[in-house]
């Protein structure tokens, strides 16, 4: 509802060529967009545990969908906008609007009962407990849990390392010389690293488990990091950012899973909600850093801070193990 009102905002703000009303617009879609990023959760809570993973990754795949048809709605929609001598650069709004009042439509006509509900019958059915009643715990317990701990690190450190890299590329690429298509080929492998294998991340989470993906996420994401400022190539700079989202993809679809293991059906949504909000602080945060850096030690800069937070993550790991293990007695 706040990204339909949003989208609407802004196309009225373009047409009467309002700044400040494009801006309220444009914070209404953003804001309407973390409820959004909550239906991988929604998805996977009416289904058993062990199938939860591969739900999980089949949501974030159906956001190749959109990566590849948004952009090419783009020209069309502009077109039609200017066809009836209006603003061109509302047309995307308009599409957006459209879809959002789409989404918004199906969710009130098909989503029933609620998914709630649903989750809460089957981990009773799992537990042969009644996870309704029982009381939901405080947001400082549960982010004091080892596992909500080392689900969230995994959220944040797999988002900042990718919005840092990502975001600088285009930049380090246009000051070598490589032309707009070269750009929106690597940006395209990024992508597909992001979103296109992750209904096989699901399987594998639920295969071999949640530990044992984050782990490849770190690795692969500092690989990423290894291998972004070695060449101006574009094949390489295209590997590097593919390997960056699949690192990413990782990370982001084990450490949900993780999380939404490590929460009863009560708790969810205030952490999981929580959670998602410290990750969009991390992306904020790593978007303003990463021209500061940039312009100060070039992308080797850019790419060894990346390289230490993804390394970082695994120290993580490190004091997870180490959180598992009984506490022996001293001998007598």
């Amino acid at each position: 509802m706040l990204a339909l009102l949003g989208a609407v905002t802004a196309v009225f703000a373009i047409l009467s060529g309002s700044f400040l009303g494009f801006l309220v617009g444009a914070a209404l879609v953003g804001m309407g967009r973390a409820p959004i990023d909550q239906s991988r959760y929604v998805a996977a809570e009416v289904y058993p545990h062990k199938r939860q993973a591969k739900v999980i990754g089949l949501i974030v795949f159906a956001g190749t969908i959109g990566a590849i048809v948004g952009p090419l709605l783009v020209v069309p929609s502009t077109q039609l906008m200017a066809w009836f001598d209006l603003a061109a650069d509302a047309g995307p709004f308009v599409v957006a609007a459209l879809l959002y009042l789409l989404a918004l439509s199906a969710v009130f006509l098909f989503l029933r009962p609620d998914p709630k509900l649903i989750g809460a019958a089957t981990e009773a059915e799992e537990t042969h407990t009644d996870v309704l009643a029982a009381p939901a715990r405080p947001l400082r317990q549960i982010f004091r849990q080892p596992s909500v701990i080392l689900a969230t690190a995994s959220l944040i450190i797999g988002q900042l390392v990718m919005t840092m890299v990502m975001i600088i590329t285009p930049l380090y690429m246009n000051r070598n010389d490589h032309s707009n298509q070269a750009i929106s080929m690597v940006i395209m492998a990024h992508t597909l690293g992001m979103f296109g294998l992750s209904g096989v991340t699901g399987w594998l989470i639920d295969r071999y488990g949640r530990i044992p993906l984050i782990i490849a996420g770190s690795l692969v994401l500092a690989a990423s990091a290894i291998l972004a400022p070695v060449s101006t190539n574009v094949f390489v700079l295209a590997l590097a950012l593919f390997l960056l989202g699949l690192g990413w993809n990782f990370c982001f679809v084990a450490g949900s899973s993780l999380l939404s293991d490590s929460l009863s059906t009560n708790e969810r949504g205030r952490a999981q909600g929580t959670s998602d909000m410290m990750v969009a602080l991390a992306a904020g945060l790593a978007g303003l850093l990463a021209g500061v850096i940039f312009d100060w030690g070039s992308i080797l800069a850019v790419a060894t801070v990346g390289l230490v937070f993804s390394l970082s993550l695994l120290g993580v790991l490190f004091w997870f193990r180490l959180s598992r293990r009984p506490v022996q007695a001293p001998a007598a």
